[in-house]
C-alpha cells in the first residue's frame, strides 16, 4: 500500500472515536450561522485533544488517554442501516475531487533497466477510506458508533434559558426512549447530558449570560455545564485582520466547489449511476457508452476492433444536461464563503477549551462510571446466570463451534440479542474500554464476548469480535501478544459470504491491511486487497487494486510486473466507475514498466486507452502522444486492427486541430529515418550523348565509400596545392557535393545560387497498411544575406528577417518562388511496411542563409482494395486527412576530442540541412569520345576530351589529377605532333610521330631536357586556348592513353579542376569527378640484361668500335590471344638515359622484322655506349638522350608525345638525377678514400638505361583487321642483373603458366614413357672453332636442330632454348654462352616429318661448351586438354671454341691460332 500521513496507531485509533450528539436551540443555530457553520461543524477542528486524559479502570489502575479525538455530529433520525446511493455519490466525488497534485513526491525505483517513478502517497484512497469510516451505519451488533453523550445547546440571548435547556433535555429523551427513532442509536439508556450557554459577544450582554451560567452550575453542577463565548470580531473589521480558516479542509467533502469536477461528474454521472444502482443488487457490470468492450461477448480489457472512427464522435458530444445532475454547489452543506468570519483567535481557544473541559470534566468520568457499572454487573452474574446458562448449553449437547472452522454456518447471522444480554453486556464494555484506549481489558472482553458469540452461532456478533479483538491485540502497548491476522480474515469471511455485509467486510480489510503493512507484510496485505475486489462496486475495487498494486511494489524485492499488471487492473475498474482521471493515471503508471519489453500487443491495449481517456479529459497532446506510439512502434497487430488505429488517430488530430491552421501539427506517419537523409548539391549528371560518354562525377544513385572518399579528397589537395604555388590554404575544404551520415557535416556546406538542391528522404511505412502521402514538400527558412543566421530561432521570433514557407503551405497561398522554388510531389504512395525514397528538390535564387527544417504533406489512409465505401463513407474518409509536418532532426556525430567529450555524451552539429547559398559559380561538364574500355598491357590509344561550360560565369584554371596519372598524356606543348583534329579522319593514323628510315643503321639520338615534359607530378594543367573557357563555349582536345603493365581491371579516376574568373568567392573552385573502369591484357613481356664487353679498352679505335657494353632483350609474346591478337611485331627499340645510349643492333642476322606469335619467344642484342662527353656540359646535365634503332622502315621519335610523355610518367626521372648527384659528391669529396673506392666500384656497376620497346599488334575483330600499337619499359639500373617489364609477382605467374597444365585431364592418357619419345633431335655443328675475340666480341655458331616425328599423327612441338641444365656432368664444361635470334618455336610436324632449324649459338670467349640445353616438348596435335610432355634428351653435345690471337709483327696485325 502506499504511504500514508498518519501513522497505522493512528489511523486505527481515529477509526473508532466517542461519538457526542448535538442538539440545538434555533437561537443557538442563529448565532453559530453567523460563522456559516453550524454547531457541530464549528467544533470539528477542535475535537482532537492536545493534552492527555485519565481514567480508573475496574482495579482502580490510572489509565492514560493519548491523542484522543471525539466525534460531534448534529442529531439526525432518518434511517441509516445501509450505505445511501447519495454516500455513494459523495465516496465518488471525494475521489473525484482528490487528484495527484502537480509536483507530488513520487518513489523512484530501478526495475530492470529503467526507473520507475510512482505516487508516493495515495490521498485520494486516505480521503475515501477517512469518509468511508466516518459515514459508516450504526450496527446492531456493535456499539462503537453509538452515541455516548448529547450536547444540548441554547443562547444567552434567549428570554428563559433553562427552559430552553429542559426542551432539549426532554427532546433527547424522547427521540432515545420513545421507540419512534431506530437512529441515532445510544450507547446507554443514561446518555451524559452536557448543557452549553452559548454567547454571542456582539449582541447579548455579558453580564446576563455569566448570572444564567451561574443559576445553570447550580441546576447541573459545574461538571455538566459550560459558557462558551464567542463571535468576538465584527465584520467590519474582516480587512484589517486575516484569521486562519481550520474549517475548510474539513468541509471540502461536502463542498465540490472545482468546476473541473462538476465537468468531470457530469460526463461521469450515468457510470456512477450505474455503479450505485449495482451496489444495490444490480450484479451486471457497470458499462459506459466509449467502452463497447464491456459487453458480455467480449473481454473486458479487450481492445476496440470494431469501433472505427465513430467510435470516439460519441464521446465530443457530452449530453449538457448531464451537468444538471451535478450537485449544486449552493445546495451542499456549508456553502460558499468564507468561514468562521466573526471569531478571533481568543474564540478559537475558547472552543478548543470547551472541548477540552466537556471530555475531561463530562465524558471521560461518565465512561470510566459506566465501565465500573458494566463490570460490577458481569461480575455480579457471572456467579450464576451465566455458569447455570453455560451448564445447561453443555449438558444439552451444546458445543462450542471452532474460530476458524466456520463449516456450514446455520441462518443465524440474522439472530438479535436483546439489550440487557450478558453478551452485548461484555461487548458493551469492551467497546467502552477500547475507546478510552484501555485494549488490554478490551482484548479481554472482546474474547470473552467471541466464544460466547459463537457458541450461539451469531455470526455477525462473533465477526465484530473478532474483528476488535484483533485490533485490540494490535493496539496494546508493548505487544503481549502478536497480531491474531486469522482473527481478521475469518471476520472478513463472514462478513462476506455468511453476512453478505460488504461494507463491514470492507471495513475490516482496510484496518487489516494497514496493520499487515507496518508489519513489512505487503503479501498478505496484497492478497486480502485483492480478495476483495468485487463487481458491486467499481470504486471500491479500484482502489483496493491500486493498494495492492503498491503493496507488491513495496516488496524488499518489488515485483514490478505484479505491480503493472494491478494498475491496469485499478485503471479499467476506475474507467468503469466514471473516475477518468484516475484510470489515466494507473494506466500511464502501469506503462512505464511494459514499455519497450516487447510486449507489443499490451502497450498497443494500454496506449490505446491511453489515448481515448486523454481526449476525453480534453488532454489533445497526450491523446496524440498515445495514438502515436501504437502507429510508430513494430505493431503485432493485424492489418484492420491496424487501419482502425488509423483511423481513430486521424479523427483525433482532425479535432484537435480543428480550425486552428496557423501553425502545422507534427506528424507521426510515416517513420522518417533522419540520419539517412542525404543532400545533393548541383544538377543531375547528364547521361552520354551519342558517341559521347558524360563524366560520371556524384549521383544520389551511387553508394558512399569511406575510402574513395579520402582518395578524391588526396586528388582535391594536389589539385588546390598546384593552384597555390604548391601550398594548401589552410581555410580549405575538399569539396562534397553529396552529404550523408558518413561524411563531415561539421560545417555549413555551400550552395550555388540557380543549382538545385536534392533532398533524398527515406520514409518508412511502419503498418500493414498502405499509406497515401499528397502534396509532399520541402519546409524551408531563409535568411537573407547580411542577416543573422537563425536556426536557433522560432519562425515567429525571426519574422523580421527570415522567410518560410510554413504560411504557404499551410494557407495554399502562392509560392515564394522568388526566394527558393519548391517542387511539390503530387502523391507519394507507401505500401504496407514499405520503405521508400523520395528525392526533393528546392531551386535557391538569392545568397544567404537556407535551412531545411523538414516535410509538408497530407497523410490519409489508403485504401488498400475493400469494397468501395458509400458516398456518405467516402466523404468520411476524405474528411480524415491531416495536414502536417514532420522535422528532419539529425544527431550529429558524438563528439570525443576532449576530456570533457569523452566524460560526458555530447553530440556535434550535422549541418547538412543548413546550406549557405552563394552567389552563381561556373559550372563545367566533361564528355569523352572514343574512350576504350579495354587495352593491351602497354597499348597507345588516341582519344578525344570535350570541356564545356554550361553556366553564364567563365571559368579558369582548368586542371585534372589522377589516381594513375601514367595512364594519360594530353602531350607537352613543345613536343605535339601534329595530329588530326577530328576522330574521324584520324582512324588509322598512328598516336605515334613516325619517319621513314632503312633498319640496321646506327640509332638515331635525340637530346631531351625532362622540362619539356612539364607534367611530371600528378597533377597537369589542361592545354585549353587562352586558359579561359566562356560561357557557352566547349573545347575539343587530345587525349593519349595507355595500357596499365599489370594486367586485370583497373579503376582510374579524374579529377577535374577549374576555378571561376571572379576571386574572394566562398566557393574558391569546383571540381569534377570522373571514373572509368579499363580491362587491361596481356602483350608482350621484356626481360632485358647488360654485361661488359671483352674487347679491352685500348683496342677500341674509335667511337663506332666495338667497345661498351652488351644489351640483350629478351621479348616473350605472353598474350593468350585475348581480343583476336594474332602476332606482335617489334618495330623498335629505343633507350632513354642521361649516361648511356643504344648504339647498335649487332643482331647477327640483322632480322629485318621481330614476329612473335603465341607464347614465342625473341633475343635482342644490342651495343650500347656511353653518351658522348661534349653533350654532358653542365647546362645539360639533366638532359635526356633519346636513342632509336628501328627494326622496320619505319622511325618513331621516341623523345615526342606520346612516347615521351608515357617515358616520362611510367619511369619518374626523380631517381636518375639522385644516383647521380650522390655520386658526384662522393667523387669531389677527398675526405675519405674509401668511400671513393666504393663509390667507383658502384659506378662501374652502374648503368641507369631505360629501354622502350615499341610494337604493333595485329588483330581480328570483327573480320576486320585493326594494328594496334603500344610501348614498353624496361630500367637496367646494375650491370649483370637482368630487369623485367613486369613486376616480380607476375614474372612468377608466368613460370607457373608454362607448364601449361591442364584444366580437365583427360580421360584416356597413355603412360609418359611413350609421350616422352614422340620426337626425335639431333644437333649439327662443328666440333671446333676458331674465332678471332680480339675484333670480334662476339662468336656466332651455326647449329642445326633436326626433329623427327616418330609417332603416325600430328605433333605439337615446342622448343625452348632458354632452358639452363644443372646436372653435375653439365656443369664441369663452361656453360656461359647463349642462343641467340628466335629462342622460342612452335611447331606443328605431320607424321613422319623430319625438320631442321638453323639455330645460333652465341660465345663470349673461348672455352669447352655443351650444346644439348633445348627443351623440347611435345604432345599430340588432338589431345587438345593435355600439357606437352619434355622429350627425351641426347647425350652432351660439346663443342671447342679456340681464339684466334693477334700478335705484333713489324707493327702489322696477324691471326694466331
Amino acid at each position: 500500500m502506499a504511504q500514508c500521513v498518519q501513522s497505522v496507531q493512528e489511523f486505527v485509533q481515529d477509526s473508532f472515536v466517542p461519538m457526542v450528539a448535538v442538539l440545538c436551540s434555533e437561537e443557538a443555530e442563529r448565532v453559530t450561522r453567523k460563522n456559516n457553520l453550524n454547531f457541530a461543524e464549528l467544533l470539528r477542528p477542535f475535537c482532537r485533544l492536545t493534552s492527555e486524559g485519565h481514567i480508573r479502570d475496574p482495579n482502580n489502575q490510572v489509565q492514560v488517554v493519548k491523542n484522543l479525538r471525539i466525534c460531534v455530529n448534529n442529531v439526525v433520525t432518518s434511517p441509516n442501516t445501509t450505505f445511501s446511493p447519495a454516500q455513494r455519490r459523495v465516496l465518488n466525488e471525494v475521489v473525484l475531487s482528490c487528484q495527484p497534485q502537480e509536483g507530488a513526491a513520487t518513489n523512484v525505483i530501478t526495475a530492470g533497466d529503467g526507473d520507475l517513478n510512482f505516487s508516493a502517497t495515495t490521498p485520494w484512497f486516505e480521503a475515501y477510506r477517512e469518509n468511508f469510516l466516518q459515514s459508516m451505519p450504526a450496527s446492531e451488533h456493535e456499539f462503537l458508533n453509538n452515541y455516548l453523550a448529547c450536547l444540548l445547546v441554547v443562547s444567552s440571548t434567549e428570554t428563559v434559558p433553562v427552559e430552553q435547556f429542559l426542551k432539549l433535555s426532554q427532546e433527547q429523551h424522547r427521540i432515545q426512549h420513545s421507540g419512534d427513532y431506530t437512529n441515532p442509536k445510544w450507547f446507554i439508556p443514561n446518555t451524559l447530558k452536557y448543557y452549553v450557554l452559548l454567547h454571542d459577544m456582539s449582541e447579548g450582554e455579558e453580564q446576563r449570560a455569566d448570572s444564567v451560567y451561574e443559576d445553570m452550575k447550580q441546576r447541573y453542577g459545574h461538571q455538566g455545564c459550560y459558557l462558551l463565548k464567542m463571535n468576538s470580531r465584527t465584520l467590519s473589521a474582516e480587512e484589517d485582520e486575516q484569521i486562519p480558516d481550520p474549517w475548510s479542509q474539513y468541509l471540502h467533502r461536502n463542498n465540490l466547489q472545482n468546476q473541473e469536477v462538476l465537468d468531470d461528474a457530469a460526463v461521469n454521472s450515468d457510470a456512477v449511476e450505474n455503479n450505485i444502482s449495482a451496489t444495490e443488487g444490480d450484479t451486471h457490470p457497470s458499462t459506459e457508452k466509449d467502452e463497447p468492450a464491456n459487453s458480455p461477448e467480449s473481454h473486458p480489457l479487450q481492445l476496440d476492433a470494431a469501433s472505427s472512427s465513430g467510435s470516439l464522435h460519441t464521446l465530443s458530444d457530452v449530453n449538457p444536461e448531464l451537468k444538471k445532475g451535478a450537485r449544486d454547489p449552493e445546495s451542499l452543506a456549508g456553502g460558499a464563503g468564507s468561514h468562521g468570519a466573526c471569531l478571533t483567535l481568543n474564540d478559537h481557544d475558547h472552543i478548543r477549551q470547551f472541548i477540552q473541559e466537556f471530555t475531561f470534566r463530562g465524558l471521560l468520568p461518565h465512561i470510566e462510571k459506566n465501565i465500573r457499572q458494566l463490570n460490577d454487573q458481569l461480575v455480579s452474574r457471572k456467579g450464576l446466570s451465566r455458569s447455570l446458562f453455560t451448564a445447561t448449553k453443555k449438558w444439552f449437547g451444546g458445543g462450542k463451534v471452532p474460530e476458524k472452522g466456520i463449516s456450514e454456518p446455520k441462518s443465524t447471522f440474522g439472530l438479535l440479542y436483546p439489550p440487557e444480554a450478558p453478551e452485548l453486556q461484555i461487548r458493551k464494555m469492551a467497546d467502552l474500554c477500547f475507546l478510552v484506549q484501555h485494549y488490554e481489558l478490551a482484548y479481554s472482553c472482546y474474547h470473552t464476548a467471541k466464544k460466547d458469540f459463537l457458541s450461539d452461532q451469531a455470526m455477525l456478533y462473533a465477526a465484530g469480535a473478532l474483528e476488535m479483538a484483533a485490533v485490540s491485540a494490535f493496539l496494546q502497548a508493548g505487544a503481549p501478544r502478536p497480531y491474531p491476522a486469522h482473527y481478521m480474515d475469518t471476520a472478513i469471511q463472514t462478513y462476506r459470504d455468511v453476512c453478505k455485509n460488504m461494507v463491514l467486510a470492507e471495513r475490516c480489510a482496510l484496518l487489516s491491511a494497514e496493520i499487515l503493512k507496518s508489519q513489512v507484510k505487503y503479501s498478505d496485505a496484497a492478497t486480502l486487497l485483492i480478495k476483495m475486489t468485487s463487481e458491486d462496486s467499481d470504486l471500491r475495487s479500484a482502489l483496493l487494486l491500486e493498494q495492492a498494486a503498491h503493496c507488491f511494489i513495496n516488496m524488499r524485492n518489488p515485483m514490478v510486473r505484479k505491480f503493472a499488471f494491478h494498475m491496469i487492473l485499478a485503471g479499467h475498474r476506475f474507467s468503469k466507475a466514471g473516475q477518468r482521471r484516475h484510470a489515466l493515471r494507473c494506466y500511464c503508471q502501469a506503462m512505464q514498466v511494459y514499455k519497450e519489453r516487447g510486449w507489443s500487443l499490451a502497450e498497443d491495449h494500454i496506449n490505446f486507452t491511453i489515448g481515448r481517456q486523454s481526449f476525453t479529459l480534453s488532454q489533445p497532446e497526450n491523446a496524440v502522444t498515445a495514438f502515436r506510439q501504437i502507429l510508430t512502434n513494430d505493431s503485432r497487430q493485424t492489418a484492420t486492427q491496424q487501419g482502425a488505429f488509423l483511423r481513430e488517430y486521424l479523427y483525433v488530430y482532425k479535432s484537435v486541430v480543428g480550425g486552428n491552421e496557423d501553425s502545422l501539427p507534427q506528424l507521426p506517419l510515416p517513420c522518417i529515418h533522419s540520419s539517412a537523409t542525404r543532400v545533393y548539391f548541383g544538377h543531375e549528371r547528364r547521361l552520354a550523348e551519342g558517341e559521347k560518354q558524360a563524366a560520371t562525377h556524384v549521383s544520389l544513385d551511387q553508394e558512399y565509400d569511406q575510402d574513395l572518399a579520402v582518395m578524391w579528397c588526396h586528388l582535391e589537395e594536389q589539385l588546390v596545392a598546384a593552384a597555390n604555388r604548391g601550398i594548401v590554404p589552410a581555410t580549405f575544404q575538399p569539396t562534397q557535393c553529396c552529404l550523408n551520415s558518413q561524411t563531415d557535416n561539421l560545417r555549413f556546406p555551400l550552395a550555388v545560387a540557380e543549382e538545385p538542391i536534392i533532398v533524398e528522404v527515406t520514409f518508412r511505412n511502419p503498418l500493414k497498411v498502405p499509406l497515401t502521402l499528397s502534396n509532399l514538400s520541402l519546409l524551408w527558412r531563409f535568411t537573407a544575406e547580411g542577416a543573422t543566421p537563425s536556426e536557433e530561432k522560432t519562425t515567429d521570433e525571426s519574422a523580421g528577417e527570415a522567410v518560410t514557407n510554413e504560411e504557404t503551405l499551410t494557407e495554399g497561398t502562392t509560392q515564394k518562388d522568388d526566394v527558393v522554388t519548391t517542387e511539390i510531389i503530387l502523391e507519394f504512395l507507401l505500401g504496407p511496411e514499405e520503405t521508400k525514397l523520395a528525392r526533393l528538390r528546392l531551386l535557391p535564387h538569392r545568397t544567404g542563409q537556407l535551412n531545411i527544417v523538414g516535410v509538408v504533406y497530407n497523410l490519409a489512409a489508403a485504401s488498400s482494395g475493400e469494397p468501395a465505401p458509400s458516398a456518405e463513407g467516402q466523404q468520411a474518409l476524405e474528411l480524415l486527412v491531416v495536414r502536417g509536418r514532420q522535422d528532419l532532426k539529425i544527431q550529429g556525430p558524438r563528439l570525443n576530442q576532449t576530456k570533457e567529450d569523452k566524460m560526458l555524451v555530447r553530440y556535434g552539429q550535422d549541418r547538412r540541412l543548413d546550406p549557405i547559398i552563394t552567389p552563381p559559380m561556373p559550372l563545367m561538364e566533361v564528355f569523352f569520345l572514343q574512350f576504350p574500355t579495354a587495352l593491351l598491357c602497354g597499348e597507345i590509344r588516341k582519344a578525344y576530351v570535350e570541356f564545356c561550360n554550361v553556366s553564364s560565369v567563365a571559368l579558369c584554371g582548368l586542371r585534372v589529377a589522377s589516381t594513375h596519372p601514367d595512364f594519360f598524356t594530353f602531350g607537352s606543348q613543345t613536343t605535339t605532333p601534329l595530329t588530326p583534329v577530328s576522330p574521324t579522319s584520324g582512324e588509322n593514323c598512328s598516336a605515334y610521330k613516325t619517319t621513314t628510315r632503312e633498319p640496321g643503321s646506327l640509332a638515331s639520338e635525340t637530346l631531351v631536357s625532362p622540362k619539356d615534359f612539364s607534367q611530371l607530378s600528378g597533377v597537369m594543367e589542361i592545354p585549353i586556348e587562352g586558359s579561359t573557357l566562356q560561357p557557352g563555349e566547349s573545347t575539343q582536345l587530345p587525349l593519349w592513353l595507355r595500357g596499365p603493365d599489370q594486367e586485370g581491371v583497373h579503376e582510374i579516376n579524374f579529377l577535374f579542376y577549374y576555378e571561376g574568373t571572379k576571386k574572394g568567392i566562398k566557393i574558391s573552385h569546383r571540381v569534377l569527378r570522373h571514373t572509368v573502369f579499363i580491362c587491361a591484357s596481356r602483350s608482350l613481356s621484356v626481360q632485358a640484361s647488360a654485361c661488359r664487353s671483352s674487347v679491352p679498352p685500348h683496342h677500341s679505335v674509335d667511337d663506332k668500335g666495338s667497345g661498351g657494353t652488351l644489351v640483350f632483350v629478351d621479348v616473350e609474346n605472353i598474350n593468350t590471344s585475348e581480343g583476336g591478337v594474332r602476332e606482335f611485331h617489334i618495330i623498335q627499340v629505343s633507350s632513354s638515359s642521361q649516361h648511356w645510349r643504344l648504339h647498335k643492333c649487332i643482331n647477327p642476322a640483322n632480322d629485318k622484322d621481330c614476329k612473335l606469335t603465341s607464347r614465342e619467344r625473341a633475343k635482342l642484342c644490342f651495343r650500347a655506349t656511353r653518351c658522348k662527353p661534349h653533350q654532358a656540359t653542365s647546362a645539360a646535365v639533366e638532359k635526356y638522350t633519346f636513342a632509336d634503332l628501328n627494326l622496320g622502315n619505319e622511325r618513331i621519335i621516341s623523345s615526342a608525345t606520346p612516347c615521351g610523355d608515357f617515358f616520362f610518367r611510367g619511369c619518374p626521372p626523380s631517381e636518375s638525377p639522385r644516383v647521380e648527384v650522390t655520386s658526384s659528391r662522393m667523387s669531389s669529396s677527398t675526405k675519405s678514400p674509401v668511400s671513393d673506392i666504393s663509390s667507383i666500384i658502384r659506378k662501374c656497376n652502374e648503368l641507369d638505361l631505360n629501354i622502350i620497346v615499341i610494337w604493333k599488334a595485329y588483330v581480328v575483330e570483327d573480320n576486320k583487321q585493326l594494328i594496334l600499337e603500344g610501348q614498353l619499359h624496361v630500367a637496367l639500373q646494375t650491370i649483370g642483373k637482368e630487369a623485367s617489364s613486369l613486376t616480380p609477382k607476375e614474372e612468377a605467374q608466368e613460370m607457373v603458366l608454362l607448364k601449361f597444365k591442364a584444366d580437365v585431364p583427360a580421360p584416356v592418357a597413355p603412360p609418359p614413357a611413350e609421350l616422352s619419345q614422340l620426337i626425335k633431335t639431333n644437333l649439327h655443328y662443328p666440333e671446333t672453332y676458331t674465332h678471332p675475340f680480339v675484333q670480334e666480341s662476339l662468336c656466332v655458331v651455326p647449329v642445326t636442330l633436326t626433329l623427327s616425328n616418330c609417332s603416325s599423327a600430328p605433333v605439337d612441338v615446342l622448343i625452348d632454348l632458354r632452358h639452363k641444365s644443372s646436372s653435375p656432368e653439365s656443369l664441369e664444361v663452361h656453360s656461359s654462352f647463349t642462343w641467340v635470334g628466335q629462342t622460342q618455336y612452335k611447331l606443328q610436324l605431320k607424321p613422319q616429318e623430319v625438320l631442321c632449324l638453323t639455330l645460333r649459338a652465341c660465345f663470349l670467349q673461348a672455352g669447352v661448351y655443351n650444346l644439348n640445353t633445348p627443351r623440347v616438348f611435345a604432345k599430340l596435335a588432338e589431345q587438345g586438354a593435355m600439357c606437352e610432355t619434355s622429350q627425351q634428351a641426347a647425350s652432351p653435345a660439346l663443342i671447342i671454341i679456340n681464339s684466334a690471337q693477334v700478335e705484333p709483327q713489324g707493327g702489322g696485325l696477324g691471326l694466331l691460332d
